[in-house]
Order: C-alpha cells, then sequence, then structure tokens
C-alpha cells in the first residue's frame, strides 16, 4: 500500500467520529430567525463587513449574504471577491480553508467565520507532513492540489486548482510535458486523468458528501424520471460520474442547469446548492442524488455535516465579539500566495474569470 493510499485510510476513524459528533444545527423560530437577521445586518454595517458565503452553506445564510451585499459563489469566486471588496472584515461563511483562502489574498482584512470547527473531510485527509513527504518521493512532479486543503498544502504545492478550472490547467501542464501530483480528492483527480490523459499520481482523499452518492439507486432514480438530465460534481465517484448528461462545479452545474432544455434534473452535490439552483431554474423540477439506500446507508445524505456548523446564531455571536479569526502564518501565507496567483491569473487569461467577476 502506498503512502498517499493509507494515509487518508488512516484518519478515516477520526473523520467518522468528526461527522458523529457534530452538534446539531439550534432550531429557531421564524421570529427567532428575523430577529437574528436584523441584528446581523445591523452589526454587518457597524463593523464595516461584508458577508461571503458558500453554496453549500444553510438557504437562510446564503439570502442574508444576497441581501447585505454580500457574495454567494464557489471557493474560486469567494476569495476572489473578497480581495476586492472594500470591506474591512470579511465574514466567510464556509469550511476553514475558503477562510485562509480569504485571508492569504486579503492579509490587511480581518477575517472571520461563524466557527473555527468547520472542517472538511479532503483537508483533514491530506496532512502536511504525510503529503510533503509523499512529494519528496516525487521530485519530479509538479504538485497540484484542489482548493479544499490547508494554507501549508497549498504553500507546499506549485499550483492550486478548483473543479472550475482543473481540467484545463492540467491541459495546460500535460502540453509542458509536466507529470503531476495531484491531491487531495480521488474522485476528482480520476475525472480529470481519464479527461486529460495526463500522467497523475492521485493522493486517495475523498468528500465524505459527494463519495455517498450511490449507482444502483441513481439508476433506479433515472428509470423513474427517463426524461430527466443528471448534473454532476466530479468529486462523486467515477461509476456516479459516467451516468452524467453533465459534470462540472457547482458554478458549472447552475450554468448547466439553466442552459438545459429538461424539466427535471437530478443533481449529485450537496443539497445546499438548491437554493442557488431554485433561483437559476425556478420552474424545474430538482431531485438530490441518492447517497443511501440498497448500496449502504449515508452519512452525510447529500449535505456537509461542517457546512450545516455556520448558523445564524454563531454568525451574530461572532460579529458581536469579533473571535473566530483566521490567522495565517506570513511566511506560509507568501509561498500559498504564489500558487493561487498562478490560478488566478491563469483563470482570467483563459476567461474562467473575468474583470467582472467580484
Amino acid at each position: 500500500m502506498s503512502l498517499a493510499e493509507a494515509i487518508p485510510q488512516s484518519l478515516q476513524s477520526k473523520i467518522d467520529s468528526i461527522i458523529d459528533n457534530v452538534a446539531p444545527t439550534p432550531w429557531l423560530s421564524e421570529e427567532e430567525k428575523a430577529d437574528y437577521i436584523e441584528k446581523i445586518k445591523h452589526l454587518l454595517k457597524e463593523k464595516n463587513a461584508v458577508m461571503i458565503a458558500h453554496y453549500y452553506v444553510d438557504d437562510e445564510l446564503q439570502a442574508l449574504a444576497e441581501q447585505t451585499g454580500g457574495y454567494v459563489s464557489d471557493s474560486l469566486d469567494m476569495a476572489n471577491f473578497g480581495a476586492k471588496h472594500p470591506a474591512d472584515t470579511l465574514v466567510v461563511c464556509g469550511v476553514r480553508f475558503m477562510g485562509e483562502t480569504a485571508k492569504i489574498l486579503s492579509p490587511e482584512k480581518t477575517v472571520i467565520m461563524p466557527t473555527l470547527e468547520a472542517e472538511c473531510s479532503l483537508d483533514l485527509g491530506c496532512p502536511i507532513d504525510a503529503f510533503s513527504e509523499f512529494c519528496d518521493q516525487h521530485p519530479d512532479r509538479t504538485v497540484v492540489v484542489y482548493a479544499n486543503t490547508s494554507v501549508e498544502v497549498k504553500a507546499r504545492a506549485d499550483w492550486i486548482v478548483t473543479s472550475s478550472n482543473a481540467i484545463q490547467i492540467i491541459e495546460s501542464l500535460k502540453a509542458d510535458g509536466k507529470k503531476i501530483i495531484w491531491g487531495p480528492d480521488r474522485h476528482l483527480g480520476q475525472y480529470i486523468k481519464n479527461k486529460t490523459g495526463a500522467d497523475m499520481l492521485l493522493w486517495q482523499g475523498h468528500c465524505v458528501v459527494h463519495d455517498e452518492f450511490k449507482l444502483y439507486e441513481l439508476e433506479q432514480l433515472m428509470k423513474k424520471y427517463p426524461e430527466a438530465e443528471v448534473l454532476v460534481h466530479p468529486e462523486s465517484p467515477e461509476a456516479v460520474i459516467a451516468k452524467a448528461d453533465f459534470v462540472g462545479s457547482t458554478k458549472q452545474i447552475i450554468a448547466a442547469g439553466k442552459a438545459s432544455k429538461a424539466d427535471t434534473l437530478i443533481i449529485a452535490t450537496d443539497y445546499g446548492l438548491f437554493y442557488k439552483m431554485s433561483q437559476a431554474v425556478p420552474g424545474k423540477r430538482l431531485i438530490p442524488a441518492p447517497t443511501g439506500g440498497k448500496s449502504a446507508t449515508c452519512k452525510s445524505c447529500a449535505h456537509c455535516p461542517w457546512m450545516a456548523m455556520n448558523t445564524l446564531v454563531n454568525l451574530h455571536k461572532t460579529l458581536v465579539e469579533m473571535n473566530n479569526t483566521i490567522e495565517v502564518d506570513e511566511d506560509v501565507r507568501q509561498k500559498a500566495l504564489i500558487p493561487l496567483n498562478r490560478m488566478l491569473n491563469f483563470s482570467y487569461e483563459q476567461g474562467i474569470l473575468t474583470a467582472g467577476d467580484a
């Protein structure tokens, strides 16, 4: 067994334990929600702060970001928006690596999060010491890491990518004759390897949400809705990806849903995306791809347990106390900024990002 296979497996019990012990989201009445929302709106103005929310956090946080001049998007756009916005404080509603990425690009700003306990299985499954040792074993390879990693892993990389731009970047590196070390998501890595034919060594991490999408149950759902189109995030297993009409990032899935002529869409990604999908295609039926059933019983059930830790309650508390601050060592930040800027510059040059993206 290679190091790249052994390390994530050794961490799986830890990840499972974290998932099992995530505290439930506090239940709020509609009146309590409205009260928290008004107080948060006031605090955002008072603190000169802006909300940046990921597609996977709960609906009310996405809506609140939109209502207050903030932004809802994927990890690439989130970091880019924060760097361009004039606010003194960035409130990142998502998971820890997203806050770190915002701080890499905006060191002069205060970056806070509703909770610092919101982790990511891809981040947890790619510890810097083990990953760095693996990279050192293959010094002839270019190190490409997914954005869902710690700032230390980013600093070890030559390139950072997201699911929006990974294929284009790997294609470019392949054209330059580069051999790749890829980390941490094995499914996304395999998808890119299949699409590009690049020489890639894959770290064997996975997303606890996307890893649970099941082929058998998806096939049964497709039989029930034969006219539906299947939209799949590439962090999903290879067999599920093979059934897709479209494969792409969260932002790309929304665009594909808008372009689709189908009235019914089966979507294999975190169901937090359904908030923005419903806005984009209000007349269409949206069905989550199955994560449990005959094949297995789900643990995440198509919603990241760490994303769900972002709530109105802890968002309000963080803004009152101005705690849960993201701090990044300056030497590490400078090293991580190099591959991150490579990604952003490449994305602008290729039109993946435009000057109007902010």
